[in-house]
């Protein structure tokens, strides 16, 4: 099978990711943490393509790596409409709508940035499994009220990579199996994936699920409400209280899982309790995958970087080991994810999707 040489690119807020595989071996891999101020410059993300570009091109040669013989440049999608999970070739609805949609989004400059350098070398530009992936089955997005709608903001990249080595290690293919996975890091998602699609998950930008380090996870709604309206906090506070200075901050002051630890071994009972409950917590909500995929589960999947922690991987086995066995792969393998999606379109084993721009879902018709 002949090998393909492929450049990754994976824009943060205040990095940029980049990587060159031939095949599955990594030729190197980088990440380059941006100034601010330099960032600031600009008005839109779209804005610094210039200069991620630039950035990208410094590093290669600083590598000694030639990028012209690349057989695809592939990017972290983002800023687009709904789609389905898997591999899609970059074309101009896409381009249109990341520049369009993804505002200050930093993922919109991943296919932005590949189809720049695709055009360039002539190779192909992909992007694979956008944080814009929906799958969800309709059971998951009613809510209580007929005006809210759940949807999806989930692991996608990650969850999905590794849900498709673990198959293969298996023996199946991800299209054959049922997992139940939790990415545990910064933020944590649990999801169902049932045969190949994500149909179930909590989301982790809306404030569902268990506590994070930085996140309050789902909240009793009714004290949530008399929170915000107590006139004690703006709406932009409460909302950086949910999504940036909850969980492990609110309660002890540090969003790192091994000071932590650290405070744990020093005897904190507080600590202690805190990080038991982030557990709990994460047991119940796989708990209810479990529901959702009927009890037919193929394993049980940690990921993350706090899946790195065996008393969280142990803890986690006691308390939903009955479901299915249960197994860590720590880390995060965004960019390996990022090189194989491009490699199985090239190789033939998946066929590159089409980004069409229409939302996977829009509603129901409440008839």
């Amino acid at each position: 099978m002949q090998t393909y040489k492929v450049l990754a690119i994976n824009p943060g807020s205040t990095s940029t990711k980049i990587a060159v595989f031939e095949g599955d071996r990594e030729v190197f891999k980088k990440t380059v943490v941006h100034d601010a101020d330099k960032l600031a410059e600009y008005a839109t993300v779209s804005d610094q393509l210039p200069y991620r570009i630039e950035t990208i091109l410094e590093v290669v040669k600083e590598q000694g790596v030639d990028i012209s013989d690349c057989a695809a440049f592939v990017g972290r999608g983002g800023g687009l409409n709904s789609c389905v999970g898997g591999t899609y070739e970059v074309n101009e609805i896409m381009i249109k709508h990341a520049q369009r949609g993804g505002g200050n989004h930093p993922a919109a400059l991943g296919c932005q940035i590949a189809k720049s350098f695709a055009d360039k070398y002539g190779a192909r530009a992909f992007i694979v499994n956008p944080p814009d992936v929906d799958e969800f089955c309709d059971e998951a997005r009613i809510t209580g009220l007929s005006d809210i709608y759940r949807v999806p903001s989930i692991h996608a990249l990650n969850q999905k990579e590794t849900a498709i080595r673990v198959a293969a290690d298996m023996g199946k293919t991800y299209e054959e199996s049922n997992f139940i996975m939790a990415h545990i890091g910064g933020g944590v998602s649990v999801t169902a994936h049932q045969r190949g699609r994500m149909i179930d998950s909590n989301g982790i930008i809306n404030g569902e699920g268990p506590m994070a380090p930085t996140r309050s996870g789902v909240l009793p709604a009714v004290p949530l409400i008399d929170l915000c309206y107590s006139g004690k906090w703006t709406r932009d506070e409460m909302y950086k209280r949910v999504t940036k200075t909850g969980g492990f901050v609110d309660h002890l002051g540090t969003s790192e899982a091994r000071e932590v630890v650290e405070m744990m071994k020093k005897g904190n009972k507080y600590a202690k309790l805190v990080y038991d409950t982030f557990i709990y917590q994460i047991a119940k909500n796989i708990g209810s995958m479990a529901a959702v995929l009927e009890g037919k589960v193929d394993a049980i999947i940690l990921t993350g970087g706090i899946a790195n922690d065996e008393y969280v991987c142990n803890t986690l086995e006691k308390k939903v080991g009955f479901i299915a066995p249960v197994m860590a792969r720590a880390g995060e393998f965004e960019m390996e994810a990022l090189a194989a999606g491009a490699v199985r379109v090239l190789t033939g084993q998946e066929n590159p999707k089409e980004y069409t721009g229409i939302p996977v879902f829009s509603g129901f018709k409440k008839e």
